[in-house]
């Protein structure tokens, strides 16, 4: 079993359409669809996303993760800390290489997600590069958004319908990242075509 961990975007992009969106198993290599209870406090914590994703707090949603969610031992949690600590102290050291476009470099519960991904293990799927980067520099496995739609596409999960109406959802909110504008042409062409020139 391989555990995939969704960041809060990636989930938000996501599980909405993707049912179950977590503890899915899929694949040959067993990977299981998991997020950790810092989703649910960034989500939380920022009223933008409240209201963009107000299902996020509806009852199906709550409990799937709530039943799903990535537990923690105590060995994990302080194994996971010192990772952290060196992830984000690596990024405080020289933020240069991780602010490519204008984004904001990892912070720390970017680092505490990859600090996971590195320790449980598990692929931690984002659509942030400036994490993408930091993943790089220490090893640790990540996948792009759109990636991790394409192995559920393999693994007949979901359907080139679904993978249009994620898409369209993604466009209609302003919320599709420039990977998955590259990826729509390419990975996804059978669905959508080549690009129009």
């Amino acid at each position: 079993m391989t555990l995939v961990l969704l960041d809060t975007n990636a989930y938000l992009r996501l599980a909405k359409r993707v049912r179950p969106a977590v503890g899915v198993k899929f694949g040959q290599k067993g990977y299981v669809l998991t997020i950790h209870k810092s989703v649910e406090d960034e989500v939380h914590r920022n009223p933008r996303l409240r209201a963009t994703y107000p299902w996020f707090d509806g009852q199906e949603f709550a409990s799937e993760r709530m039943a799903k969610q990535v537990r923690l031992s105590d060995a994990d949690k302080a194994s996971i800390q010192a990772a952290q600590s060196v992830l984000h102290g690596w990024v405080l050291a020289d933020p240069e290489p991780y602010t490519s476009g204008g984004r904001s470099p990892p912070g720390p519960t970017d680092c505490w997600l990859l600090a996971l991904g590195q320790v449980k293990p598990a692929i931690v799927v984002t659509d942030d590069l400036g994490m993408h980067a930091l993943a790089k520099d220490f090893g640790i496995l990540v996948w792009h958004g759109y990636e991790l739609l394409d192995k559920l596409r393999s693994a007949k999960v979901v359907d080139p319908p679904l993978i249009r109406e994620i898409y369209e959802a993604l466009e209609t909110n302003g919320d599709l990242p420039k990977t998955w504008q590259e990826a729509k042409h390419t990975v996804f062409l059978k669905i959508f075509g080549p690009k129009a020139r």
